[in-house]
This record gives structure tokens, sequence and C-alpha cells, in this order.
């Protein structure tokens, strides 16, 4: 039925859709005939990358995770960034790329008869139709999004990018070329899907979103991370650096699998933080303060720009000793060279985890109320302070970073336990929570053992 204005919806049955399995140009990031994008900042090597997907499309190569490209095609570029003589040829030709196969969009002719060209934008599907069916391409790379958007358009707008990204999804659909639109990622921080540029129904129209970042700990190394995948399980990231040739040009040398997420590579973009100054922070903040809780460390971390991610890190890179004592038990912090300084003595480096002598250390002893006393599984011993007070001392014990550390690590001990004569915590009362359930477990096996028969 149609409406009053005799508009009707186009409907199929589903019947008489015809089920199909998903190709792919590279498994798991470029499906054919499918909007993908890649987003990252200025610099790290996106349109140099890009090429690098269209030199294995044009020669039939290998992916970097070491499977083959299906089928060998020809690639078109829309690039405003870079001159085509002195920046994508040769990057093309440092790639090996086929550079017979690769067709470079320079505009849209004018009418008249001074060959006047204007700048191509994405709502020119006939023409870009007939370039894809007229070179039989397989990958069409817009280099970047923003800068083929119709005048007028709004990026930001929802409506608006949808309006553009529905017909060239359509034309990807129904020509078998997949489409790669680069963007620059925003200011913003947080999900990364809502880092690149412009609405999040750029992404959201797309069916595969990844992105590129320094890594972590090498800022010479690049991250391709997915972001999101709707056709397969998400790929490991790939690491990759950009490396020179002869002649100065650059191209990309894959050099394996990362375990870093998306999250974690834009995590550490957004704070700025290079693991060389995060590594200075947190050497000078600990020279400075000496042994400290673990919880105030990230709490000043974070007001200094560095996430708690980063900090542990780094934490570790310098061999920062985790030492867990009082009660509740309360890690602390401290570089090498403090431990033999205060007291103590030392204690393995952070990221060992628990490494009681009798068994578990840190907070699961602390679940169990046991007493911090000669015969605590964390194999501390007990000394007489200046005024009598049983404290800590030696053995303490190395427990994984666990962030909740904001009390001093003096202990606050009462009196004897009622049931083992050990000193109880004051808040504990009379006896150990310990003492408390062997002596019920005793009383309810006491009551369920079957009574003798006095008759």
């Amino acid at each position: 039925m149609s409406d009053l204005n005799g508009f009707h919806f186009d409907a199929i049955t589903l019947s008489n859709v015809k089920p199909e399995r998903v190709e792919w140009l590279w498994p798991h990031h470029l499906p054919r005939g499918k909007v993908v994008t890649l987003d990252g900042d200025p610099g790290v090597g996106k349109s140099t990358l890009a090429l690098s997907f269209a030199s294995t499309v044009t020669n039939g190569g290998r992916w970097p995770d070491g499977t083959g490209c299906p089928i060998v095609g020809d690639v078109i570029l829309m690039s405003a960034e870079d001159g085509l003589a002195d920046t994508i040829v040769p990057r093309l030709i440092a790639a090996d790329a086929d550079t017979t196969r690769v067709h470079a969009v320079r505009g849209v002719p004018l009418p008249g008869e001074h060959g006047d060209l204007r700048m191509a934008v994405l709502t020119d599907i006939g023409a870009m139709r007939d370039l894809i069916e007229d070179t039989g391409a397989v990958l069409l790379v817009v280099d970047v999004l923003m800068a083929y958007l119709p005048s007028g358009t709004d990026s930001h707008r929802d409506q608006d990018v949808r309006r553009i990204l529905a017909p060239l999804a359509r034309l990807a659909d129904e020509t078998g070329c997949t489409i790669l639109l680069l963007r620059h990622l925003n200011k913003g921080k947080g999900d990364p899907l809502y880092r690149g540029g412009g609405s999040i129904g750029i992404v959201g129209a797309s069916r595969v979103g990844m992105v590129v970042a320094p890594h972590p700990d090498d800022e010479n190394v690049r991250v391709l991370a997915t972001v999101k995948n709707n056709l397969a399980a998400i790929a490991p990231a790939m690491t990759y650096r950009l490396v020179s040739t002869e002649g100065g040009v650059a191209r990309v040398e894959w050099m394996g699998e990362s375990d870093h997420s998306a999250r974690d590579l834009l995590d550490a973009t957004d704070e700025g933080d290079t693991p060389h100054a995060a590594q200075e922070w947190l050497h000078d903040y600990l020279q400075q303060e000496g042994r400290a809780p673990s919880a105030e460390v990230k709490v000043a971390a974070r007001k200094a720009g560095f996430s708690e991610r980063t900090i542990k890190r780094v934490a570790s890179k310098l061999g920062v000793a985790a030492e867990s004592y009082g009660f509740p038990r309360r890690t602390h912090w401290s570089l090498p060279q403090s431990n033999t300084q205060s007291g103590h003595q030392p204690t393995a480096p952070i990221g060992l985890g628990p490494t009681g002598p009798t068994g578990p250390a840190g907070s699961d002893q602390d679940e169990r109320g046991e007493p911090i006393g000669p015969t605590a599984q964390s194999g501390q011993r007990m000394s007489t302070g200046p005024t009598g007070t049983p404290t800590a001392r030696s053995g303490h014990s190395v427990s994984p970073i666990q962030g909740n550390a904001t009390d001093r690590p003096e202990d606050n001990f009462g009196p004897p336990c009622s049931v083992c004569g050990k000193p109880v915590v004051a808040a504990q009362g009379d006896t150990h929570i310990s003492c408390r359930r062997v002596v019920i477990a005793r009383n309810k096996a006491a009551l369920d053992a079957p009574q003798e028969d006095t008759a």
C-alpha cells in the first residue's frame, strides 16, 4: 500500500535472499565491498600504511600476519594531502607496488575548454562507480575523509554523515570495492569508537574500524589495532615501524603482533605520557617520598597526567619493590636502593605477585583476619617498638600492585587472643576472626557427632 503522497517502501522477502560468505582482501581487517575506517594522529604514518595496503593488493603479496591477498586488483587513491610525484609514487615504489594498477583521482572536470577541475567529493557516486568499473578496482583509499565531504556538511552531525556514507556503502557493496576512509583523531578521551574525527555515525557505518598509534613502550614503533569489527573476531594488533630507503622515502616494516588494544594505545596518547617521561616522574617521586603507599603514588600520577597502567609499567622497568604490611594490609612502593635504608629487608620487584613463604600473602591474608605475628603465614616477625607496641619489621610479603593503599604502615594491636593468646588487632575485639571460625566449627562438629546410648 502507498500513503496519500504515493510513496511506498521497497521491501524484499528474506527467503528470496541467497546467503553469501564474507570475502576479505585481508582477513579480519579489510572486507571486500565494505566501508572501513583507519584513524590516527597526523605523523603516525596512516598514509604510508594505506599505501602498503595498496601495494599488497596490486601485487597479490602477503599481509603482515602471513595470510595472502586472495586477489590481485587495482587501487584508486583520493589523496588531498600528499603530492603525487614527490610523495605518493616514491612511497608506492618503495613498497613494491605495481603502479600500473594504481589510479589517483585529480578532480572532476568543469564545463568548458580550459580543462579546469573541481575537487572531487564523496557525493560524486556516479563518477566513482564509473572509475571503479573501468579499472576493476578492489580498493578505494580516501585520504582524508574530511577533505572529501561536500561543502555545507556538518561532519559532527550524524544525519549529515549518514546521508553521505549510506550511498557510499551501497556503492562498495554493489561493486565489491573496499572503501578505506582515513581520519585524524579528535581531542577527546575515552572509548576509541568516539576518537575518530567527526560523528560517531562514520565508524557506525563502517564494518571494520582500525586505529594506528605509537607503541606505548617505544616511540619509534607504531601499532595497528582494531576498534570494531562487525564481521569477524577482533584480530591481534600488529606492530610496524617506518624505515627510510636509500633515497629517503618512508616505507612500512612489519614487526609482528602486539597484545595492546586500541584503548591502551589511545589512553597513552591522551596522556601525552611517553614511557621516558612517566619513568622520570616516578623515580623522582619515590626518591623524594621514600617508601610510599601505592594508592597515593597512583593518585599523584593521575594528577601529573599519567594513567595507572602506564605507572605500573614503568614501575616494573625501574625495579620498584612492592611491600605489603600493616592491618588492614597495605601495599607500599619504594625504589630498590630505598629498601635497605629504612631497616626493611629488600623485597622483590613489582610484577612477581604474592610470594609469602607458606601461602598467599597480601589481601588474601587480610580477608582471613590472620594476626601479624611469629606464626603468621606472611612469615613476618614481631619486634617491640619504642613504646612496647608490637610492630612488623622484616619479611614483609611481596604482593602484586594493589592500588588501594591509603593507610600508614603502623599496626594497632590490642589484647592477646582469648583462644590462641597471640596479639589481636583492636578492631577484632579479644578474639581473632579466624579463631572464632575455628571455635564455631568445633562446636558444630560436636553437636553433629552421634551421642552415646547411656540406657
